[in-house]
């Protein structure tokens, strides 16, 4: 469920902490995807006709490897670095939010076989998804496909969000994916919502953490309890209080034991036993790996022989889609390493600090003067420039670029050569 009401809340009191951005946005990024929602997603969307889902000839559902293995491929292609975290054991504080989830799929069950005995195609469509649960075979099965694929696979110890959050302050990721708000009540410095979505037409939509505390202008504890008053997975909420009136009660006094002193219990009654100390201790302290309980993140080469024997010998994939993604694949990760390459750490170089400097194109010992590379726009290193990032520069700053180097050039008997 997420934080209930939260996304308005920020759209309207703290605007400035949210942007919309592409997934080209995101090149070279290591980005800590909530891989159980993703799942469950693709369970729901994914080749689905009526109560029907993509199966393999044994009638094993297969439409959660479908959507993993078609979204990650695009991620890959757009330059993203994906690390998908799986959920652990939930809390105990949250297996009354999982009871209510589980008799909301018995309702489902029973309203879908009443809408299958009338007919009802619309109810069918929307019964069958409330029907939908990742499984530990679900889990274990794109589990598999990503480490065939080569991409690091991450148990969280517990929530699959606060794993993601606590990758991204000890600056393991980038950013988190996911599309539970909540990911921000566990303190993840960047939260993305819409990366995995359906289509690229939908932007990724970015929150700052930092920025919501300043508009709110509320500090971290603060924000946990604004969330817990608004409505979170571990306790119920103050009936009467959403999300406006929860943050004029924590600007006005601080905190849920301050609110709890002050509050009209008449106009808004507490509810019995409120386990609020709790949620908030959840989401101040969560349960997450410490450093040495996690693998080391690293990205590997795909496995093609053993992803054309799971994916098209046993879950009935296209041989030929398969193989056309594997050299998808390969060509991320070689694009990847050339972007490793560019960006390795530079030194610099005392011929470069006038006004007009030279750089020393690859080993053609051609220099180019030009103020662009003495205001900053290209490092030195003591290896000249590589042919990439000199490409990348040329063609960002060729109008400016072209007369000083046409002049730099006309004279050198080796341009041709050089360019060559």
């Amino acid at each position: 469920m997420g934080i209930k009401g939260l996304t308005k809340l920020l759209a309207d009191n703290a605007p400035q902490s949210m942007k919309q951005e592409t997934l080209e946005s995101y090149v070279g990024r290591e980005i800590a995807i909530d891989a159980s929602l993703s799942i469950y997603q693709f369970l729901i969307a994914v080749g689905r006709n009526g109560t029907g889902m993509l199966t393999n000839e044994a009638g094993e559902v297969t439409s959660h490897l479908h959507g993993l293995f078609s979204r990650t491929i695009r991620l890959l292609e757009a330059g993203l670095k994906p690390v998908y975290v799986f959920d652990g054991k939930p809390p105990d504080l949250k297996r009354q939010e999982l009871a209510k989830r589980s008799l909301k799929r018995s309702d489902a069950t029973e309203d879908l076989a009443a809408a299958i005995e009338s007919g009802d195609k619309e109810d069918i469509e929307k019964f069958s998804k409330r029907t939908v649960k990742v499984t530990k075979q679900h889990n274990d099965d794109c589990k598999l496909l990503l480490k065939l694929m080569g991409l690091p696979v991450v148990q969280a110890a517990s929530e699959a969000e606060a794993e993601c959050a606590a990758l991204c302050k000890r600056g393991k990721v980038y950013a988190v994916s996911s599309e539970d708000m909540d990911t921000l009540t566990f303190g993840a410095p960047r939260f993305l919502r819409h990366l995995m979505g359906p289509t690229t037409k939908v932007p990724v939509v970015e929150y700052d953490i930092e920025k919501i505390l300043t508009e709110l202008n509320l500090n971290m504890d603060q924000f946990v309890d604004l969330c817990i008053l608004c409505g979170c997975d571990y306790c119920p909420t103050i009936r009467g209080v959403g999300g406006k009136t929860a943050l004029k009660l924590i600007r006005q006094h601080g905190s849920i034991e301050s609110i709890l002193e002050n509050i009209n219990r008449q106009r808004y009654p507490i509810p019995e036993n409120w386990m609020y100390e709790e949620a908030c201790h959840l989401f101040r302290e969560p349960l997450v790996s410490s450093d040495d309980q996690q693998p080391d993140i690293t990205w590997t080469g795909p496995d093609e022989e053993g992803l054309k024997k799971f994916l098209v010998e046993e879950n009935g994939f296209n041989h030929y889609r398969v193989t056309k993604a594997i050299q998808k694949i390969e060509v991320s990760n070689k694009s990847s390493q050339i972007r490793l390459t560019s960006s390795k750490q530079v030194v610099s170089s005392p011929f470069l600090e006038r006004k007009e400097a030279k750089c020393i194109l690859g080993a053609s010992e051609l220099p180019i003067k030009s103020k662009v590379f003495s205001q900053g726009y290209l490092k030195p290193t003591n290896y000249g420039y590589e042919i990439e990032e000199l490409a990348a520069i040329l063609q960002k700053f060729l109008p400016q670029l072209s007369k000083s180097l046409s002049q730099s050039y006309s004279s050198q008997q080796g341009r041709r050569k050089g360019w060559e």
